[in-house]
């Protein structure tokens, strides 16, 4: 059974639980790039690319089922098993879902733009607005749970606009892009207050996944918002 929630529990249990929440997040991310250094470093990307291109908005729509799919019983995993190796398998199931996920954006990146460099910007990017925002978070001591509501309906209209443009061929814009970043920023805002304030000590694990989402999910639009920079000059 899980403990007491975080904010109740005493000090060193819950320093425990903070330190490794965020271990966890740091191996989740290092597995993230491993998996994405073997596919661009050989033909798996390529012949993903090549299959993903050819099979349309269909292809993308069916992709984009079955990421919803995967991510709901990661999560479940994660955060309704006691079983410590069904939580392990939830967030490995995650990790390796997003990673699939990320190679059309990384491979274009990698080997389409004309920018060595805007992989590694992405992500420092990302590093130093997660670290702030966490930051802002422990430092003020916060609870952004009351953003919950807002932040789904939020994702729900962002969705919609994703797969409409799938499905009826328009651009989502820079304006799109940038709508992403502020509620992956909430996103990061919230998980973290969650990890203070209510996840309960023993599911360090489930709370690594979701800052995972959401440090990917910046990272993913950040990465676009640099490419789209990029493609005016």
């Amino acid at each position: 059974m899980w403990g007491d929630i975080a904010a109740r529990a005493e000090p060193n249990e819950r320093a425990d639980f903070i330190k490794k929440t965020y271990l966890h997040l740091l191996g989740a991310v290092v597995a993230f790039c491993g998996l994405e250094a073997i596919y661009l470093n050989t033909s798996f990307a390529g012949d993903a690319m090549q299959r993903l291109m050819g099979a349309g908005n269909f292809g993308l729509i069916v992709a984009f089922g079955l990421f919803i799919l995967a991510s709901t019983v990661a999560r479940s995993w994660a955060n309704g098993s006691t079983s410590v190796g069904m939580q392990y398998a939830g967030l490995a199931l995650y990790v390796v879902v997003q990673s699939l996920i990320f190679i059309p954006i990384l491979y274009y990146a990698a080997h389409l733009a004309n920018n060595q460099n805007i992989i590694p910007t992405a992500g420092t990017i990302t590093l130093l607005m997660f670290a702030g925002l966490t930051v802002a978070v422990f430092v003020t001591g916060h609870d952004f749970s009351f953003l919950s509501t807002g932040l789904t309906i939020a994702g729900f209209a962002l969705m919609g606009l994703i797969v409409c443009s799938w499905l009826f061929g328009f651009n989502l814009g820079t304006l799109f892009t940038v709508g992403v970043i502020v509620l992956a920023c909430g996103y990061i805002l919230y998980d973290t207050s969650n990890v203070l304030y209510h996840y309960r000590i023993g599911q360090h694990v489930a709370a690594a996944l979701a800052l995972f989402a959401s440090v990917a999910l910046l990272f993913m639009y950040i990465l676009r918002l640099l490419m789209q920079t990029q493609s005016r000059r």
